[in-house]
């Protein structure tokens, strides 16, 4: 008898679901414990600014990269493996992921990347994106 699961549409673990309905399909792929991972992100705006809180837990502070080029902005990163086993030890089960991460959006006004700022704290990056100047428009005359 087959079991029966409640499925909620709306929870994290969507991709998951989808894989799992694929599978059939693409045949089992092999559990490496490296799978992709998206980097999570609030982004609430003020009138003078854009804030940006991504999750980044485990990763260092020197290994995250900010680029800001117009309008557009990239958060890149990566989380090291450390292979620490002792003599004796075995590894019976890795869950925690281990590689780069890259996530890159648009924001609907140019950032004045010069008086950006970025702070990293318990495992949050916290991006201020001051807007740039609108440039005044020329209204043009015709002749």
């Amino acid at each position: 008898m087959a079991n029966l699961i409640r499925f909620d549409p709306f929870e994290d673990r969507f991709e998951d679901v989808v894989r799992g309905m694929l599978r059939p399909f693409v045949g089992a792929a092999p559990v490496t414990g490296e799978t992709a991972v998206a980097v999570r992100m609030d982004v609430s705006e003020n009138e003078n600014a854009y804030v940006v809180k991504a999750e980044m837990p485990g990763i260092k502070r020197e290994d995250i990269n900010v680029s800001i080029e117009g309008s557009q902005v990239s958060i890149s990163a990566e989380s090291k493996r450390e292979k620490e086993v002792k003599s004796g030890d075995r590894v019976l089960r890795s869950e925690r992921y281990y590689g780069k991460v890259y996530r890159a959006f648009t924001l609907a006004q140019e950032v004045d990347e010069q008086n950006a700022s970025a702070k990293y704290a318990d495992g949050v990056l916290e991006l201020v994106l001051p807007k740039k100047a609108a440039a005044a428009t020329k209204k043009l005359t015709i002749q």
